[in-house]
């Protein structure tokens, strides 16, 4: 059960550092009723999260700091979020297209425009995943509506995973979109879809380690939880029938710090053969990172 060094750790949900954290969330202030959220809070999640990162004194290039702490902690690549209008993201990936990695915010809202923007992301900027946040959307969307589903399709065609958060959120907004019972209808409706959960699917995780067990293209990734957090069922499963379909996924810049993560992972009771899945090469093969 030991954790290896030197591995090359794959992060699935990496953000660039910044010296104002709050417009990591600006896209959620719309929804909020209560007044911490609206005016108190820097980080929407401040009354779970401890130790969040702050920047005050961020170095003049914050891509090479990055890369810093990634090597400092033995992360060989990670992805980042971007789009069109992203060029710092854009920067890093065509900068260091070794470490980084891109993926695209979704809005099923949008429709066919969303759709067709997806695709254009693909093929012009090369991401390697498409990512939704159900309860951040405006008007909110559940994972199973039919404003998913040309989305969906659209993943399906290109041969790409999409990356799904579930499970009730932190941010003080309605948790519906989420519930892991809505992912049984995309699973059963699009078996070619590699559909990735984030954030944990509290507090349903044993339900989705029954429909991992159920659906072969259904992963579950460990963004936005301390280590020390991660779900038993999760453990379990990772460690029984699941070392293919868990992956490793952290939450740095926007919650959580490499140092914490990095402290408490030695401490996760995989066993020796779980850690290289989960770590590196279940992400190298459903994100198709040797392609």
């Amino acid at each position: 059960m030991t954790m290896p060094k030197d591995v090359g750790v794959i992060d699935l949900m990496m953000g660039i550092p910044t010296s104002d954290p709050k417009q990591h969330y600006e896209f959620l202030k719309k929804q909020f009723m209560d007044k911490e959220s609206k005016e108190d809070f820097a980080f929407p999640v401040e009354y779970i999260f401890k130790g969040v990162p702050k920047f005050e004194d961020l170095p003049d290039d914050p891509i090479e700091f990055l890369l810093a702490q990634m090597d400092h902690h033995g992360i060989a690549m990670s992805m980042l979020g971007t789009n069109s209008k992203n060029n710092q993201s854009q920067n890093a990936i065509a900068a260091h297209p070794d470490r980084f990695f891109g993926s695209y915010e979704v809005d099923p809202n949008r429709g066919m425009e969303g759709v067709r923007d997806l695709e254009r992301a693909v093929k012009e900027l090369g991401v390697k995943a498409a990512t939704a946040f159900p309860c951040g959307l405006s008007p909110q969307v559940a994972i199973n509506d039919k404003k998913f589903y040309p989305i969906y399709a659209k993943c399906v065609e290109l041969d790409i995973p999409i990356c799904v958060c579930a499970g009730i959120p932190g941010p003080r907004v309605p948790f519906w979109p989420q519930d892991v019972a809505h992912i049984d209808e995309v699973c059963w409706f699009f078996p070619d879809l590699k559909f990735v959960t984030r954030h944990g699917c509290e507090p349903w995780a044993d339900l989705a380690v029954k429909l991992m067990l159920k659906w072969p293209n259904l992963y579950y990734s460990t963004s936005a939880f301390a280590p020390k957090h991660y779900p038993k069922d999760v453990i379990d499963y990772a460690n029984t029938r699941g070392a293919s379909k868990v992956m490793y996924a952290g939450y740095y810049p926007m919650g959580l710090s490499l140092d914490r993560i990095f402290d408490e992972l030695p401490d996760v009771p995989f066993r020796d053969k779980v850690w290289p899945g989960f770590l590196r090469d279940n992400a190298r093969r459903v994100f198709k990172l040797d392609e």
